[in-house]
């Protein structure tokens, strides 16, 4: 089993904590857009109350343990990898929790291209362990708003995640697998497990608009998040997602590897 000690020195060797790649003027930038409404940085979330742009950053310091200090604004940001562990820690309970009682789940990811093996291992361990992974809308197509004006996205599911591709592209995630931080494909995907009347997950795991996007409609969520990415630890602070982990989510899917197997062990599923 992958002691504690061992993981926080990948942690930081592969700068999924400690200093990672996304800067401070990037975390700023989404701070500031998260206190302004604006969607883009919402992720699906409609905060109960006003976030003020200090407020936002304060909470990403207790929560990733960046600088909480509005004069550092530029340079490499930091995660503090003890709160990394410690997310980890509180998202492989809550995944404990839903294998003991075998409820429906639902995997998905804005990152196919980095985290879709993570999510595709715990897929694989909650389903060995009794849960229904559920993979509603499949080949749905979706009109997803981008920097380049609105797209069609169709909805696919690789080894029980979903994730979002170009039109007409078949095969692995990295052949027409896009980044999106939209919660229209959770919300579409939850619409049609409703309209079916089949069943409704209850949990769903995920990043980006997959989990805020879920835990602003009632539904138990956990997921992933970087420093930037203010949203889902809002969702937190206020409630609707259950467990946040801080990491840098965009470096090598295989630096996530030792991530699955200490997640795993802690959650007796491996």
């Amino acid at each position: 089993m992958l002691g504690t000690g061992a993981l926080r020195a990948h942690l930081i060797e592969a700068r999924l904590a400690g200093t990672i790649a996304t800067t401070r003027e990037q975390s700023l930038r989404r701070y500031r857009l998260f206190a302004a409404r604006d969607p883009r940085a919402l992720l699906g979330l409609d905060p109960e109350r006003d976030w003020s742009f200090g407020e936002v950053l304060r909470l990403m310091g207790q929560e990733c343990g960046i600088s909480a200090d509005p004069a550092h604004t530029s340079g490499l940001d930091v995660i503090d990898p003890d709160r990394t562990i410690a997310g980890l820690d509180a998202f492989a309970d809550r995944l404990a929790v839903a294998a003991g009682r075998r409820v429906p789940v639902l995997l998905g990811t804005g990152h196919p291209h980095r985290l879709l093996e993570f999510y595709a291992a715990l897929a694989d361990a909650l389903s060995s362990a009794g849960c229904t992974v559920l993979t509603p809308a499949y080949g749905h197509r979706v009109d997803i708003a981008t920097r380049f004006g609105v797209r069609t996205r169709v909805l696919d599911y690789v080894r029980g995640v979903a994730l979002m591709r170009e039109p007409g592209v078949r095969g692995a995630p990295s052949e027409g697998g896009v980044h999106t931080h939209s919660p229209l494909p959770v919300r579409t995907a939850l619409g049609f497990a409703a309209a079916s009347a089949g069943p409704l997950p209850g949990l769903v795991i995920g990043d980006h608009g997959w989990v805020c996007g879920a835990g602003q409609l009632g539904i138990e969520a956990i997921g992933l998040a970087d420093a930037d990415d203010p949203a889902p630890f809002v969702g937190r602070a206020e409630g609707r997602l259950s467990a946040v982990v801080p990491l840098d989510d965009a470096v090598r899917s295989t630096h996530y590897r030792p991530l699955i197997r200490y997640v795993l062990n802690r959650a007796h599923l491996s």
